[in-house]
């Protein structure tokens, strides 16, 4: 699974954005969370995600505004499950707590951590490629994008917006919107794999313990 630990930026001089952001994101991912957002200590939150293409919406949503950062978890949580992400345990959250705290560090304000180590490693550097190009859009770039994303034509959108179809293109050319597009499937099978990793690794692990027990 994939356990994702946010922690807001600077938060003792910045407006608390933690509820509004759990409502957010509880709007987005109304189908892939497993548990709903929870709200851990102070100005951090917490998700818990049964699907790859939920847990990268999560983290692009995050990570859009530079206001969090974020730590994302791949690997087996403790069942049966508890009544909260913050009580529930496992390796996604361990390893998402790790997450949190290297990505304070990162430019990206993003890291993700998992027992399968190369798996997560190959993930994070792709995901941080899309990171640092979301990062140069213009906020005219941004709204051709959540048009797009919203299932509205690049016609439609140039109309809304008051441009030209030809501008419209430029706008969607100058945001990088098609290489976008095209990345997340290909990101979330890769995410999707380092889960699936996780798990061998567990596996791994219990025939190990098994073999020594007497």
């Amino acid at each position: 699974m994939f356990a994702i630990t946010a922690d807001q930026v600077d938060s003792r001089h910045r407006p608390d954005i933690a509820a509004e952001t759990m409502l957010a994101l509880e709007t987005l991912l109304s189908t892939g969370l497993v548990l709903p957002v929870d709200r851990t200590a102070g100005d951090e939150i917490q998700l818990l995600l049964s699907t790859s293409d939920a847990a990268l919406s999560a983290i692009l949503a995050l990570t859009r505004h530079g206001r969090w950062s974020v730590g994302c978890g791949i690997g087996g949580v403790t069942l049966p499950l508890a009544r909260s992400a913050r009580e529930t345990g496992g390796a996604a959250f361990v390893s998402a707590r790790e997450a949190v705290n290297e990505a304070k560090k990162r430019d990206s304000r993003f890291a993700l951590r998992s027992p399968a180590k190369t798996e997560a490693a190959d993930a994070e550097a792709f995901v941080d490629l899309l990171l640092q190009l979301r990062a140069r859009r213009s906020a005219e770039g941004w709204e051709m994008c959540d048009l797009l994303i919203a299932g509205t034509s690049q016609t439609e959108a140039a109309k809304l917006l008051g441009i030209t179809p030809q501008a419209a293109s430029k706008r969607a050319r100058a945001a990088a919107l098609r290489i976008e597009f095209a990345a997340r499937s290909p990101l979330e099978r890769r995410l999707s794999a380092v889960d699936a990793s996780a798990g061998e690794v567990a596996g791994d692990e219990r025939r190990a313990n098994e073999r020594q027990i007497p």
